[in-house]
This record gives structure tokens, C-alpha cells and sequence, in this order.
């Protein structure tokens, strides 16, 4: 469906003209979605900026979550996580999640805060949702944070994910929900992981070609 990435974000970048100029504020979730983000701002004109959002991993098996967690603390929890796991096992595998975004708050987003949402236009970006755990609780976050409009945008979900998160926000762009949805990665022809000097790298060039400070 996509070549890589930054081709998804293209696709997607017009499937959002609309918000062209508008002073919207586009969030990508680290890692994945910052380079499909990054056309996406460029196109629209808009501010960029990242949300930390981290996924919470069953302890045996970690590539799975039962929800997530953001840096203002919104949880999104699947509704039978507290059947699988004791409590206590929960609140120990959230505290280790938090302590990893506060890392990603200091190192890629050089510690400082996030624009304000307020009022605003919020377009939240991913490279693709699966489940979509970390998408919910960034939604979560930006209600919170009392965000005028809240746009999910993701080259690729699951139809279950994809459903949720239109019941959330208040508008959801979504390229592709197929069949037979296993994982994000089979969405994109070129795919691999993503380390934080990628991050870094994509977001200093978005610096250079802004003119706006980032991460450091």
C-alpha cells in the first residue's frame, strides 16, 4: 500500500487540505509517526510537535499491550486487562512506561512542554494503529487538554481500532483499513525500526526548515 513512511505521509498530507493554513497543531506519536508527520506539517503549514504516548506491554509477551499511557498521565486501558493481570502488576508496568516518557520528553522533545492545545486543531498522527492503545490515550490527553477539534490520522488500521477511535475523536483519516489486518509493518513495502537519532535527525530538519526550535 506504501512505499515507506514518508510516502505514507504524503497520501495522507492531501487527504487533509482542508487544514491547509489553518494554524492547526500536528502531534506525531514517537517513534513511528514522526516521519510519516513530518510531510504532513510540511503540506499544511502547520506547527509540529510530538506527543509521548507508550504502549503498556504484557510482561511475557511484549510485542502485545493491554493500553497506554501519555505525559499528562491519561490512561487507556483495554477492558479486560485487570482480568490477565493483578493490579499491582499493572500500576508496576505503567510506572516503568512513565519513566520512559519522561526519557522521550527530555531527549526528543528537549524537555520542553507541549504546545498548547487549548482551542485548538489537533491532527495526531501515527504510522498505523493496530489496536490502536497509544492513539486513545493521546486522544485522551487532548481532551484533557481541552483541544477545539481532535483529528486521528493514520495511513493504516485495523477496522476494530478504526472504529474506536472515530467514536473519540471528532473526525478520523484513515488511507487504508484491510481485511486482514495483522500488523502495521505488512501496510508498507520498506519498513524498520525507528531508534531516537532518527527521531532527532527528522525533527532537526523540520528546525532547519521552520525556523522553529525543537527537540535539542
Amino acid at each position: 500500500m506504501f512505499n515507506d513512511r514518508s510516502d505514507a505521509g504524503l497520501k495522507l498530507a492531501r487527504k487533509l487540505e482542508k487544514y491547509r493554513n489553518s494554524g492547526a497543531l500536528v502531534l506525531a506519536i514517537p517513534r513511528g509517526g514522526v516521519p510519516v508527520a513530518y510531510p504532513v506539517a510540511s503540506y499544511l503549514r502547520a506547527e509540529f510537535s510530538l506527543l509521548i504516548s507508550r504502549k503498556l506491554p504484557f510482561p511475557d509477551v511484549p510485542e502485545a499491550g493491554f493500553g497506554a499511557v501519555t505525559e499528562d498521565g491519561s490512561l487507556s486501558l483495554i477492558p479486560d486487562a485487570r482480568l490477565w493481570l493483578a493490579d499491582d502488576e499493572i500500576e508496576r508496568i505503567i510506572k516503568l512506561q512513565e519513566r520512559e516518557v519522561l526519557r522521550r520528553i527530555k531527549v526528543l522533545r528537549g524537555g520542553r512542554p507541549l504546545p498548547i492545545i487549548a482551542g485548538r486543531t489537533v491532527i495526531l498522527i501515527d504510522d498505523g494503529l493496530a489496536v490502536g492503545s497509544t492513539m486513545k490515550a493521546a486522544v485522551l490527553l487532548c481532551r484533557r487538554q481541552k483541544a477545539g477539534w481532535i483529528v486521528v490520522a493514520s495511513p493504516v488500521a485495523g477496522d476494530r481500532a478504526a472504529a474506536e477511535l472515530k467514536a473519540m475523536a471528532d473526525e478520523t483519516v484513515i488511507l487504508e483499513i484491510p481485511d486482514d489486518f495483522q500488523a502495521v509493518a505488512q501496510a508498507y513495502r520498506f519498513w524498520n525500526d525507528l531508534t531516537d537519532q532518527d527521531v532527532l535527525q527528522i525533527m532537526r530538519d523540520w528546525e532547519a526548515r521552520s525556523g522553529t526550535r525543537t527537540a535539542a
